[in-house]
């Protein structure tokens, strides 16, 4: 199944408009039922509940988290969604600004079946601690 650029751009608006809306649910909504996320070669994150549960916590350390796509790209079934967000950590009170990306895998309903997400930890930690 191939998807053009354009409704591959509409999905990523809505999904960073999901992310910026702070609901855990919206984002788990652009996940199929089974669908899952891998962030940095971590544990997966299964199912739309548990992807509910991931983005939860992002927002619990990030509370202001504020959601940039950056660019996005398509190739089949396959999309590369490049994004930046900033805000502040919840704990420290330091000021973030985190670029990434997810390459995902899109069913025929175009609900995302895998994500692979990946983001700079060490860049993370440093700047949760303000150095």
């Amino acid at each position: 199944m191939a998807i053009d650029q354009d409704r591959v751009a509409k999905i990523a608006q809505a999904y960073t408009a999901a992310w910026n809306s702070g609901s855990p649910a919206a984002v788990a909504e652009f996940y199929a039922q089974d669908g899952r996320i891998v962030i940095n070669r971590g544990e997966p994150w299964q199912g739309r509940a548990r992807v509910a549960e991931m983005a939860a916590g992002f927002f619990a350390d990030v509370p202001d988290l504020a959601l940039v796509c950056d660019a996005v790209r398509c190739a089949g079934d396959h999309v590369a969604y490049f994004w930046t967000f900033t805000g502040t950590h919840s704990a420290t009170g330091k000021p973030l600004r985190v670029s990434g990306w997810e390459e995902w895998d899109l069913d025929a309903d175009l609900k995302v079946k895998s994500s692979r997400g990946w983001f700079d930890a060490d860049d993370y930690a440093r700047q949760t601690q303000g150095d």
